[in-house]
């Protein structure tokens, strides 16, 4: 056995300090893989479509995707899908943009103002549970038969969504990075601008997500329940008459509005919350 001198020692500790280590600091960064998307979906398509190519399923229960897409083509043919689409589309537009204008002044109000937190998150927590749809009914008795109950259906469900998720913003930002603000005696309009807004629109942006959906589902309700036009009132034909290939086209076209708004939202996100 050889001996080992101290200096022998010294030098293999240091090569031991010194050795590379694998980096583990790299946070947790899941990164979604678009074609493992793409496949899934074309081998679900695949799938669906061989059997009803082979008759194992009666198309009358379950047409098939080329099926689906004849029936959209020839909705848009003879332009019956473009007037339900424009008719739905104003609808949300409109119901969407007052209800989330309304939220957002109304959320901050709530948290900001100690006065108005009181107030609001009381009207808000007993009111918010009720259905929407529920109360077309009163709106119809008040506004009358058109497109005005319709709109305010849809900007009540916006409109608690939007409330919650800003104040709920306001609430989440750092309160020293505000203080800090207040001890080089900002302006409080400055405080809110350049401070809160940007703070609070995280959680903004995640809540226009859950509007969008709210928006659609009330729109599609509401025409159902009472409307000439729209894609809503679309599905409910189709389903009375068993056209399921036309039922599943409108329910396509609503799959495709979704994804629209979601990819708008996620353009949105990249440009204004590029600081993160």
């Amino acid at each position: 056995m050889l001996d080992r001198t101290p200096n022998d020692a010294h030098r293999s500790v240091g090569d031991a300090e010194t050795k590379p280590v694998r980096f583990r600091g790299g946070g947790f960064t899941p990164v979604a893989s678009r074609w493992a998307g793409l496949l899934a979906l074309a081998a679900a398509l695949g799938l669906w479509q061989l059997i009803g190519s082979l008759a194992l399923v009666n198309s009358l229960f379950l047409p098939t995707p080329l099926g689906i897409v004849s029936a959209l083509i020839r909705l848009a043919e003879s332009g019956a899908l473009w007037q339900h689409v424009s008719a739905s589309l104003l609808r949300i537009l409109s119901g969407w943009a007052l209800g989330t204008a309304s939220g957002i002044v109304v959320g901050f109000a709530i948290g900001l103002w100690r006065i108005a937190r009181s107030i609001g998150i009381t009207f808000v927590s007993a009111l918010f549970p009720i259905p929407k749809i529920a109360v077309l009914p009163l709106l119809i008795l008040w506004l009358g038969i058109g497109e005005q109950p319709k709109i305010a259906t849809i900007a009540l469900g916006v409109f608690f969504s939007t409330t919650i998720s800003v104040y709920s913003g306001v609430d989440a930002v750092p309160r020293n990075l505000i203080r800090m603000a207040q001890s080089f005696d900002v302006p409080f309009p400055t405080i809110v601008r350049k401070v809160i807004w940007p703070g609070a629109l995280p959680s903004i942006l995640a809540g226009f997500r859950i509007t969008a959906s709210v928006a659609l589902m009330l729109v599609v309700s509401a025409e159902m329940i009472g409307a000439e036009t729209g894609i809503g009132t679309f599905v409910l034909q189709a389903g009375n008459l068993m056209q399921t290939d036309q039922l599943m086209a409108g329910i396509l076209v609503l799959s495709l509005f979704g994804l629209a708004v979601g990819r708008l939202i996620s353009l949105l996100e990249a440009r204004l919350l590029h600081w993160r």
